[in-house]
């Protein structure tokens, strides 16, 4: 065999691994969809989204507004919180501190909040603030949710910024812009489509964290917009229904997993096509 043939033929045995590889991967996630669509939809009613969530065996039946309403408050003030620290640093990585000790170390330390398990963020939080405060709140769920947000959009910003062509600064340079004002007006802007892209990959993250707001915000049958206070959300109220023995919790469950499911996926079709017919302009 020639060494052309020899080329042809392990390029047509990498290109079928990697076609398997992915029909494998496909097919669990399309397994996981099917699942989810099947069981989550047989859930959804009016009272989903006008009801509290029902007490065990209780006759009427009950929905999630409470979850809901909880877990969009924690999730836009975590994400509120989260994103402007992340963007000024991610600034910082791609245009200031490349080389420089200070830059090496942030850089460090957020990949090992990125790669940190949630749970471990969570028992941080809970110790730093829940157990000196003495009950949890949907403040320190907050805080557990912006310290998983900040590490995504650092690192998304950082890429984004850096895929900039250099010339696109030195241009402005020579027009006599400073340093900030390029960052500002040039680059990030250039990147602003890459760095909203982070930002919705965070919010995804974080919208079916369960682990942290366990130790942090736990939950609460009852409604509650007291920040002070323990809050029900989606992923704790999850947990708890799908572990029950009881048949309406199940279904109601499985609901929160829809509505989870479906509102990250619109989330994320919508962004990519606004995204393209920003760039069709």
């Amino acid at each position: 065999m020639d060494l052309r043939k020899k080329r042809k033929f392990i390029n047509k045995v990498a290109l079928t691994l990697s076609m398997l590889a992915m029909a494998f991967g496909l097919f669990w996630l399309a397994w996981i969809l099917f699942t989810t669509l099947q069981l989550g939809v047989t859930g959804l009613s009016l009272d989903l989204f006008t009801k509290m969530t029902p007490p065990p065996g209780a006759d009427e039946p009950g929905g999630l507004l409470n979850a809901i309403v909880g877990s969009l408050i924690m999730i836009t003030l975590a994400t509120g919180l989260g994103t402007p620290i992340g963007i000024l640093a991610g600034i910082y990585l791609a245009e200031y501190g490349q080389r420089t000790w200070l830059g090496q170390i942030t850089r460090f330390i957020n990949d090992i909040l990125l790669s940190a398990p949630s749970i471990v963020i969570g028992l941080f939080v809970y110790a730093v603030y829940v157990a000196q405060v003495g009950n949890f709140s949907a403040v320190a769920g907050i805080f557990a949710l912006a310290l998983i947000v900040i590490p995504v959009v650092v690192s998304t910003s950082e890429n984004m910024l850096r895929l900039v062509p250099d010339n696109m600064r030195e241009a402005a340079f020579a027009l006599g812009a400073p340093k900030r004002v390029v960052v500002m007006q040039v680059t990030l802007k250039a990147s602003m489509a890459g760095v909203i892209t982070g930002i919705l990959l965070a919010v995804a993250r974080i919208a079916g964290e369960t682990a942290p707001l366990l130790f942090t915000a736990l939950s609460n049958q009852f409604w509650s917009v007291d920040l002070n206070k323990p809050m029900a959300n989606l992923p704790v109220t999850i947990f708890k229904f799908a572990m029950s023995p009881f048949k309406d919790w199940q279904e109601i469950a499985w609901a929160g997993v829809f509505l989870i499911t479906m509102g990250v996926l619109g989330l994320n079709i919508a962004a990519r096509v606004l995204f393209r017919a920003k760039h069709k302009l």
